[in-house]
């Protein structure tokens, strides 16, 4: 089988765009699960689908949020026409109050639910979006750009693919997708529209990646609410199902089984109890009268008459179930007997994370029904099956995967290529790589700076690697500072040093013998004639950070303060 070149792609900055050509480049989601932001360049103006987050692992410590570099269109605000919402999980919208402090008046364009989502999110950081709601078969035209939006599944209601038309030629992006045929909403995957599309000429199909490497089909979601009923009618006392606060289907089912073995429901957790609130505001959640009741009345309420749904799926330290698993939840006190279900799929990068809340719900007496032991999830992205049948459809000159890491991402490539597409035009293209549609054709032209932006707290972009890997110093090694005070003429030590440690040791005796070091290392300085207080901390740090390593074998973060007097 023909091969896809390898390589990340050019390190140089691209070119000119030139008359006539539509440029692409990825501020984030390509090469990685999430911040997925993808930026359309024609004829001077933007147009960017999507503006997510990612979130953070284990070695990017104190971090909240990571967002899509904006650096490369930081100074074209005013060229955008517009922003295209797929959906609204937060890998796509989560970013979007970042982008609105740069320009708050760009021209919002997503679904009903999408932007509702959007709207209660901007609320909560006082913002007032241009939010511009779109509908499946509907066209427009944004600026330079017409529009045409698709209907697809996923695990969210009211995810929309969308084309992008220019003189330039034709694109379709699928956002997140999968093409379940029994879906509960009865909204199927537009493939009708899709292969009209493809009537016409697609010169360039952005294609969802997260499951390239999965063989076969996505089992329908409507298969999952059989095992929910199952789990629920055995149980005799509580139930608390953790699944995703926006997967609105799932929730469905979880209400309908409560509703068939007379169990009330409580909503725990505040991004779940916003987002249902929303989806039965906006008729997409059905919720039969007197079912919900809250925490207060929930727990008043005979063990085998309640149902908790809870957010928490991914064991976010802070979610309502990891609170639960470490015994610290206010209302909630799992007991022995209890049943947990983890209704979702991990997440990359948040296994640890997941284990350690399944270890300490058991730990706690909790019968915990997950993916590995019963069948309670199914992925919202389509298998290598369904990406097939996609690109019969669609017939594209060109394809650039994205949504995916570099294995989904050239898996995916290869399925292009297994269905007619020719090698060399599947691009491969990371985020910041540029790729140009040039005469029908797309290549990678060149390379815009795009890193990581971290968002700490109320500081966003202030941490950078250096910040994190002295973090993960701290983190690992420890802290060890070490004060000296010195004659600013002579560079004599006026008083013995002084040495403490911050989770190095327990023992308070730990760095005594380092002291004499010290001395000895400053005796030197004095006698070479080193006055200078930089020189004096280097040579400081450098002892002390020998006799670490050959006594401790560990690395700490040493901080030597040298005081001139």
């Amino acid at each position: 089988m023909t091969s896809l070149p390898a390589g990340p792609g050019p390190t140089h900055l691209p070119p000119a765009l030139p008359e006539g050509a539509l440029r692409v480049v990825a501020l984030g989601g390509i090469g990685e699960v999430g911040r997925n932001m993808t930026v359309f360049e024609y004829d001077g103006r933007l147009l960017i689908v999507d503006c997510g987050v990612l979130f953070p692992e284990d070695d990017q410590p104190g971090v909240d949020l990571i967002l899509p570099d904006f650096r490369a269109i930081e100074d074209r605000l005013d060229d955008i026409d517009g922003l295209v919402l797929t959906h609204g999980h937060e890998d796509h919208i989560g970013a979007v109050p970042f982008l609105l402090r740069l320009r708050p008046d760009v021209p919002i364009y997503g679904s009903r639910f999408t932007n509702a989502l959007l709207a209660a999110k901007a609320k909560e950081h006082r913002q007032r979006p241009k939010l511009i709601e779109v509908r499946e078969g509907e066209k427009r035209k944004v600026g330079a750009f017409d529009l045409e939006f698709f209907a697809v599944n996923h695990s969210i209601p009211d995810a929309l693919a969308v084309a992008i038309r220019t003189p330039a030629g034709v694109v379709l992006h699928t956002g997140d997708i999968k093409l379940d045929q029994l879906p509960l909403d009865g909204r199927l995957t537009d493939l009708a529209g899709f292969s009209r599309l493809g009537d016409e000429g697609v010169d360039l199909f952005c294609v969802d990646s997260t499951n390239a490497e999965v063989p076969g089909f996505v089992m329908p979601e409507r298969d999952i609410g059989p095992v929910l009923d199952d789990v629920i009618r055995r149980v005799d006392q509580r139930v608390i199902v953790a699944c995703f606060a926006s997967h609105v289907h799932r929730v469905q089912q979880v209400l309908a089984a409560a509703v068939r073995h007379g169990r009330r429901v409580a909503f725990v957790g505040r991004s779940m109890v916003r987002n249902m609130g929303i989806a039965a505001e906006l008729g997409l959640l059905d919720v039969p009268e007197g079912l919900l009741v809250d925490l207060d009345q929930a727990s008043n309420l005979p063990e085998s008459k309640v149902l908790f749904v809870s957010t928490g799926s991914q064991g976010e330290p802070l979610s309502a179930l990891s609170r639960m698993a470490r015994g610290e939840h206010r209302q909630i006190s799992i007991r022995a007997g209890d049943t947990v279900v983890l209704a979702s799929s991990m997440i990359p990068g948040n296994e640890t994370a997941v284990f350690g809340v399944v270890n300490g719900l058991t730990r706690l007496g909790a019968n915990v029904v997950h993916q590995g032991n019963a069948k309670v999830h199914v992925s919202g992205h389509a298998s290598a099956g369904e990406l097939l049948y996609l690109y019969n459809a669609v017939r594209p000159s060109n394809v650039m995967p994205v949504h995916g890491e570099w294995k989904h991402l050239r898996a995916n490539g290869e399925l292009a290529i297994r269905t007619g597409v020719a090698p060399d035009n599947v691009v491969i293209a990371e985020d910041g790589v540029v790729v140009d549609l040039v005469d029908g054709k797309a290549s990678r032209t060149g390379r815009v700076e795009v890193g990581h932006v971290y968002v700490d707290g109320l500081s966003v972009g202030d941490v950078g690697e250096s910040t994190l890997s002295d973090r993960l110093v701290l983190g690992e090694g420890g802290f060890i500072a070490i004060t000296v005070v010195v004659d600013s003429n002579t560079g004599r030590a006026v008083s013995s040093p002084t040495i403490s440690g911050r989770g190095f040791s327990d023992d308070p005796k730990a760095l005594h013998a380092v002291v004499p070091l010290v001395e000895m290392e400053l005796a030197r300085t004095e006698a070479e004639g080193i006055t200078d207080t930089h020189r004096i901390a280097q040579a400081v740090r450098r002892v002390v950070g020998r006799w670490v390593a050959d006594t401790y074998r560990r690395r700490p973060m040493i901080v030597p303060t040298v005081i001139p007097v």
